[in-house]
C-alpha cells in the first residue's frame, strides 16, 4: 500500500511562528494561493483528515474530488499553555524553557506531553494502516498536521532519524510504501521521499 502524508497549508499563525495546536485556524490567504499553485489530483477518491478546519480545506483544494473521512486521533498536538503564543513571546516563561530543554517530549501544562501525542498518533496511524490493508485499499492518503507526520515517521520509518529531522513545510508531503503482509507483526514505512508540489492535474 502506498502511503502519502501531507500538512495543511499556510494560517496566519503559522506566517507569525506561533504553536498552533488545538486552535481550529482556517488556511490564510497566502496559504490557499499556495495550495492551489502546486497542483491537485481530482484522481483520489479518499482522504483521510484531521478534524480542524486547516486540514479539511488543504484536502478539498489538493483533492477536490475526495470524499473526506475525519479521524480525530490524527489532530494536531495540544500545546496547553503554549497554545498560540511564539517563542519570544515565551522566553522568560520557566514551564517554556522547561519544555524546550526537555526536547519537548515533556508535558505542556494544561496541555499534552510530547510522548504522549507521538503515541497517540502512531496508535491511530497503525489502527488507520491495519484497517485499510483489511479492506484491500492500495492507497492511504493523510491530510493532517506537521506534528502528525514527524510522529508517524519517527515511529515507523525504516530510516532512523531525530524527530524534528522529519519536519516539512506546509503543503508539503511525504510518500512512503507499506508490505501489506508484514504490516502487523512489522511495521515498517519503506521509501519514505520528501515532495513539495503534487503532480500537477487540475
Amino acid at each position: 500500500m502506498k502511503v502519502l502524508l501531507m500538512r495543511h497549508g499556510k494560517t496566519a499563525g503559522n506566517l507569525q511562528r506561533r504553536d498552533i495546536g488545538r486552535t481550529d485556524e482556517p488556511l490564510c490567504p497566502e496559504g490557499i494561493a499556495h495550495l492551489r499553485a502546486t497542483g491537485s489530483d481530482p484522481a483520489v477518491r479518499r482522504v483521510y483528515v484531521s478534524p480542524l478546519r486547516r486540514c479539511r480545506e488543504t484536502a478539498a483544494i489538493k483533492f477536490p474530488n475526495a470524499e473526506q473521512i475525519v479521524i480525530p486521533g490524527l489532530r494536531e498536538m495540544d500545546f496547553g499553555d503554549f497554545e498560540g503564543r511564539c517563542a519570544d513571546e515565551m522566553a522568560q516563561d520557566a514551564d517554556y524553557r522547561a519544555w524546550l530543554e526537555g526536547n519537548c517530549m515533556g508535558p505542556c501544562p494544561n496541555g499534552e506531553s510530547g510522548e504522549g501525542f507521538i503515541r497517540r498518533v502512531a496508535s491511530c496511524f497503525d489502527e488507520l494502516a491495519r484497517a485499510c490493508i483489511e479492506r484491500g485499499e492500495e492507497d492511504l492518503i493523510i491530510v493532517a498536521h506537521g506534528g502528525t507526520a514527524m510522529s508517524v515517521l519517527w515511529s515507523f520509518a525504516q530510516e532512523k532519524r531525530e524527530y524534528y529531522e522529519w519536519g516539512l513545510g506546509n503543503g508539503c508531503y511525504y510518500q512512503a510504501e507499506i508490505e501489506d503482509l508484514t504490516w502487523c507483526t512489522n511495521p515498517v514505512l519503506k521509501n519514505v521521499t520528501l515532495h513539495e508540489i503534487i503532480s500537477k492535474k487540475a
